[in-house]
């Protein structure tokens, strides 16, 4: 089980593969990556990152990026029209890009190629640096290096319904603290945080490589018994009983997106598990107002099949 359940995801991810390193010079589109993957693009987009190292787009521009750097060594094309073919709009950006990957200038770059002389003991380098091995230049080689054993700690777990009481939130995921601001204005005075137990927790609905960041949806909320009344200003979410699996991260929330890389790329493949129907959701079980951020403990859990 474990053995095909691994297959199934490695092969998703190798036809992605394949279908980038194939169609440089096409826009990719995500939502039919993740359709032909059996994924939504949420955990499409998690899955890949984690398993390859860099998400589609990235290993997309990274390849773009090694193509005008072969095209500068072995060509007298205008830095122009290169930064054109790899998908640039303007000299510019192009520039900026092609520095930040390589530490220099398209035309400084072509120009050092004179010193790969013959008695040089290897020729000048176009590939950056990639966990993949996925390079330009190299077609036989579209299986990437998938990641070694994960030492996260997962447990399976089997958990109620939970009703919840939440704030919506529309836009970049870094700025939910705003909606759990809200969240806590409203509950304050209702009684809520005093109830036994109540966990604070976010719902996360898209994908943030694939929507744009003003478009993001999310919810900042609390769980609360049935039957009992809201405040105003809050939405009632269910989420639905079943089996999760579940990890902690201990650390800065900035750390929680390297966390969920980990926990749906690393380990998901090799379980023998898939994803099942409903939200990923965090579970936040202390605060930065009760703990420093080294200490701080949040609960990942993902709904399987």
């Amino acid at each position: 089980m474990k053995a095909d359940t691994r297959s199934f995801y490695e092969a998703a991810v190798e036809r992605t593969v394949a279908h980038i390193t194939n169609a440089l010079d096409e826009a990719l589109d995500l939502a039919a990556l993740a359709r032909a993957a059996a994924l939504s693009p949420f955990h499409f987009h998690r899955v890949f990152r984690g398993m390859v190292g860099e998400t589609p787009l990235e290993m997309h521009r990274r390849l773009r990026l090694e193509r005008a750097a072969k095209q500068l060594l072995e060509s007298r094309a205008a830095v122009t029209t290169i930064a054109f073919d790899a998908g640039y709009e303007t000299h510019e950006a192009f520039t900026r890009s092609f520095h930040q990957a390589y530490g220099t200038s398209p035309s400084a770059f072509r120009e050092g190629s004179a010193d790969s002389g013959p008695g040089c003991a290897r020729p000048r380098q176009f590939q950056l640096t990639a966990r993949s091995g996925v390079h330009f230049g190299e077609p036989t080689k579209t299986t990437p290096s998938f990641e070694g054993e994960s030492t996260m700690d997962i447990t399976i777990e089997t958990m109620p319904s939970l009703r919840v009481a939440a704030v919506h939130h529309i836009g970049p995921y870094q700025r939910i603290s705003e909606a759990f601001q809200r969240l806590g204005a409203a509950v304050g005075p209702s009684g809520l945080l005093e109830l036994p137990k109540p966990m604070m927790l976010a719902i996360y609905y898209d994908d943030p490589e694939t929507t744009p960041a003003e478009q993001l949806q999310s919810d900042a909320g609390i769980t609360v018994p049935e039957g009992l009344p809201l405040p105003d200003g809050l939405v009632e979410r269910q989420l639905p009983a079943g089996r999760y699996a579940k990890t902690t991260h201990v650390g800065p929330y900035t750390h929680l997106a390297d966390s969920w890389s980990r926990f749906m790329g690393e380990w998901l493949p090799k379980s023998g598990h898939r994803v099942g129907d409903g939200s990923s959701f965090e579970v936040y079980r202390n605060t930065p107002e009760n703990a420093a951020p080294s200490e701080l403990r949040t609960d990942l859990y993902l709904p399987i099949a």
